[in-house]
C-alpha cells in the first residue's frame, strides 16, 4: 500500500485495498511504493485497440423477405470497450504500477501489455501473446501481485469480420490480496497459437483442452492437448461462429422442427 494513502479495513476484505505487510488478510510482504506513471507517455503511432464485439443488424436475421415488424431496421453498434487511460481508479493504478515494476525487473518490456481497458468494474490486460508466460510467471511469483490462481480459462469467436476474432482469457485470483483481474490474448484465426500456461497454473490443463476443442486455439507446448469433449476424429471446431449449425428435422403429430441450420434465425 502506498505511504499516505489510508485503506479501510472493509476496503481491505472486499479488495479494493492491499493490507500491509502482517495485517489481517495478508501473507505476503511487497514493495511500499508503487512505479508512478510516465508523464506524457504516448502510445506508438501505428498502435491499433483491440476488436471485442461485431455489429449486429435487424432481430430476427431476415435478409430476403419484406419486413412487416420494423423490427429489421434494428442497428446494434459493436460494444468495444476502449483502452482506459490513467488513472484506472481504485487499487488498479497500485496493481498495474506493481506490475509494470516487476516486467522491468524480469527483463520484460512493457509493450507486452498491449492494452488495459476497466470496464463494468472489472481490469483486463491484454498481453501479446508472445509474453503471456512470462507475464503470468510474474503475476504468480512476484510478492506484490501474488496471483496464485487461474480459476478459468474461457475463449471468445467475435466472427468472420472481426480481426484477431480468437480471443483466450484468463481469470486469475490473488487469494492473498483477494484480487481479480483477467489476462486477455487475441488471435487470427489462420494463426490461432497462444503457448499454454500449464506451466505456471496447473489448473489450465482441461480448459486449455476445452477451447481448442470447441475453438481451435493451439495452445503450444500443452502436455497432452486433445480433444475432451467431442470424439477424436470430430471435424471442425463447434463453437466457432461460422461452423454449421446442422442437425435433423423432428417430427411431432401435424408438423415437423427443421434443423438449426434451416431455421429462422433470431440473433
Amino acid at each position: 500500500m502506498r505511504k499516505g494513502v489510508a485503506v479501510s479495513e472493509e476496503d481491505k476484505l472486499i479488495g479494493s485495498g492491499k493490507p500491509d505487510p502482517g495485517d489481517e488478510h495478508s501473507s505476503a510482504e511487497h514493495q511500499d511504493a508503487g512505479l508512478e506513471p510516465a508523464e506524457g507517455a504516448a502510445r506508438p503511432a501505428d498502435y491499433q485497440p483491440v476488436v471485442a464485439g461485431r455489429a449486429r443488424a435487424g432481430m430476427f436475421g431476415v435478409s430476403d423477405a419484406g419486413d412487416t415488424s420494423g423490427y429489421g431496421g434494428l442497428r446494434l453498434p459493436a460494444h468495444v470497450a476502449p483502452p482506459t487511460e490513467r488513472p484506472y481508479g481504485g487499487w488498479f493504478d497500485e496493481l498495474a504500477d506493481d506490475l509494470l515494476e516487476a516486467l522491468r525487473a524480469k527483463g520484460i518490456a512493457e509493450s507486452a501489455i498491449q492494452q488495459v481497458t476497466v470496464d463494468r468494474g472489472e481490469i483486463t490486460f491484454y498481453v501479446h501473446r508472445e509474453h503471456l508466460v512470462g507475464v503470468c510467471w510474474t503475476l504468480r511469483e512476484d510478492p506484490s501481485l501474488r496471483f496464485e490462481l487461474c480459476s478459468s480459462v474461457s475463449a471468445v469467436d467475435y466472427g468472420v469480420d472481426v480481426p484477431q476474432r480468437l480471443h483466450s482469457v484468463y481469470h486469475l485470483t490473488s487469494m492473498t490480496y483477494r484480487r481479480r483481474i483477467r489476462l486477455e490474448v487475441a488471435v487470427d484465426v489462420d494463426d490461432p497459437h497462444i503457448p499454454s500456461v500449464v506451466e505456471v497454473y496447473p489448473t489450465a490443463d482441461w480448459q486449455e483442452r476445452e477451447n481448442w476443442d470447441m475453438f481451435g486455439i493451439v495452445y503450444d507446448g500443452h502436455p497432452a492437448l486433445t480433444r475432451i469433449l467431442m470424439p477424436d476424429d470430430w471435424d471442425g471446431h463447434p463453437q466457432r461462429k461460422d461452423y454449421p449449425l446442422g442437425g435433423i428435422p423432428v417430427e411431432y403429430k401435424g408438423a415437423e422442427i427443421p434443423p438449426p441450420d434451416e431455421r429462422r434465425a433470431y440473433s
